[in-house]
């Protein structure tokens, strides 16, 4: 097969940017590892820009065969309604000045992601969440985060059971214990590596959030040691092989390397992305399986005699429209096959009768439909003052539903014709 035709073939896993600044410009970026890792295991990593309005155009990404959300700022605690856990002042600047490059909101990046989060859980579409992903994921799904882990958590147990997850000191090779839940995935991908049945594993940390409350249908897959969820799923969506992943991990895996190599600390650390791009592979096959390619509609003889005599009826009325032309006797009454084709037709939409109305195919009934001109006109105005107020995500929201609306009666519409075809065949 010619590499030119990969693109298509292969599926596409939708990776979000996220923002940075460099020589006083911002600039877009995704973690290497992570697209390597996609791309070894079959898959076509599509980057999502973080650029304002992206979140209005995830419909020209389609097909979505599979959604990997990873590095990331802060949530907005807005989105999930959380309070700031009674923090003072000074510990919210305290927490500002620690972790600076990540308590710096992005709210369009907050957007784009919940946005696709919640389209793979309406679709069931692929999900791998890597640390701020889980926390997306989560939210998405009614669930909500700790504010800070130090001074939410820390500083309220012992010594030895408080966690260090984020090291700025050591940032590729800190490592802190975890316990792993029993049946899970990730005790079976670790499982040979699991010692004496501890079921314990140590894994990297970069983070100072993390999940508070867990959404009611998600299972957590591991903890530390200060109760921390440090990965979860849901398991009525958990089936590689049928295409089936929704999973959110806290920790890491593809840093997870020895010191000065590429050699991962466990043989387990790629096994996420090896079964998330399984799934993705299996759910591009289950779309394409499912997906039928139109055909052309070819009409007999009759048909498009018939088809022929309506189109030139309309064309004259266009003419008459536009041009102001005025026909003879003889031509007018050819305005009679269009006329009484659209109001014998129910199967048009509402548009496509205003746009044929326009064209003068009733131009007999032309008093009327110029009241009705009027009208429309009204409305229109009323529509643009009522739209004007709405915020962008409800006109989003109203545009895709019209545009699923407009699908279902093409659809609608070419059965009609097809019926059609074959009560004259059997005539």
């Amino acid at each position: 097969m010619a590499v030119e035709e990969l693109s298509v073939v292969l599926p596409r896993v939708l990776i979000v940017s996220r923002r940075t600044v460099r020589k006083n410009k911002f600039v877009d970026f995704v973690g290497e590892y992570h697209l390597d890792l996609i791309v070894s295991y079959g898959a076509v990593p599509v980057i999502v820009p973080r650029v304002s309005g992206v979140h209005m155009l995830l419909d020209s990404f389609e097909p979505i065969h599979g959604v990997l959300l990873c590095e990331g700022e802060d949530i907005d605690p807005s989105l999930y309604n959380d309070e700031l856990s009674n923090l003072s002042v000074e510990e919210l600047e305290e927490i500002r000045r620690l972790h600076a490059s990540d308590t710096a909101i992005d709210k369009e990046k907050d957007t784009i992601e919940l946005r696709l989060a919640k389209l793979c859980l309406e679709r069931n579409i692929p999900y791998l969440g890597i640390c701020r992903g889980s926390q997306v994921l989560n939210v998405a799904c009614g669930g909500t985060l700790i504010q800070d882990i130090g001074k939410e958590i820390s500083k309220n147990l012992p010594e030895n059971q408080r966690v260090v997850h984020m090291d700025y000191d050591n940032y590729d090779g800190h490592r802190h214990v975890i316990e792993v839940v029993e049946e899970t995935p990730l005790h079976h991908w670790f499982k040979d590596s699991l010692e004496d049945e501890k079921m314990e594993i140590s894994v990297n940390s970069y983070h100072h959030q993390g999940v508070k409350k867990l959404a009611q249908r998600f299972v957590p897959m591991a903890f530390a040691p200060d109760g921390l969820v440090e990965g979860f799923y849901d398991p009525d969506a958990y089936n590689p092989a049928e295409g089936k992943f929704i999973m959110g991990l806290q920790f890491h895996p593809e840093r997870m390397r020895q010191e000065d190599s590429d050699e991962f600390d466990y043989p387990g650390c790629t096994f996420a992305y090896q079964e998330f791009v399984k799934a993705v592979v299996a759910y591009q096959k289950k779309l394409l399986s499912t997906t039928t390619i139109q055909k052309p509609l070819k009409l007999n003889q009759e048909m498009e005699k018939k088809r022929k005599i309506i189109v030139r009826s309309f064309s004259l009325a266009r003419d008459l429209y536009e041009k102001g032309c005025t026909f003879q006797p003889s031509k007018t009454s050819d305005l009679d096959v269009g006329a009484e084709f659209l109001e014998s037709n129910t199967a048009l939409s509402l548009q496509q009768e205003t746009r044929l109305m326009q064209m003068g195919a009733t131009v007999r009934n032309a008093s009327s439909y110029l009241q009705r001109l009027k009208m429309n006109e009204e409305k229109e105005r009323l529509a643009r003052k009522v739209m004007g107020k709405m915020s962008v995500e409800q006109l989003s929201d109203l545009k895709t539903f019209y545009n699923m609306m407009g699908q279902i009666s093409s659809e609608v519409l070419e059965r009609k014709l097809q019926d059609l075809m074959i009560l004259d065949e059997e005539f």
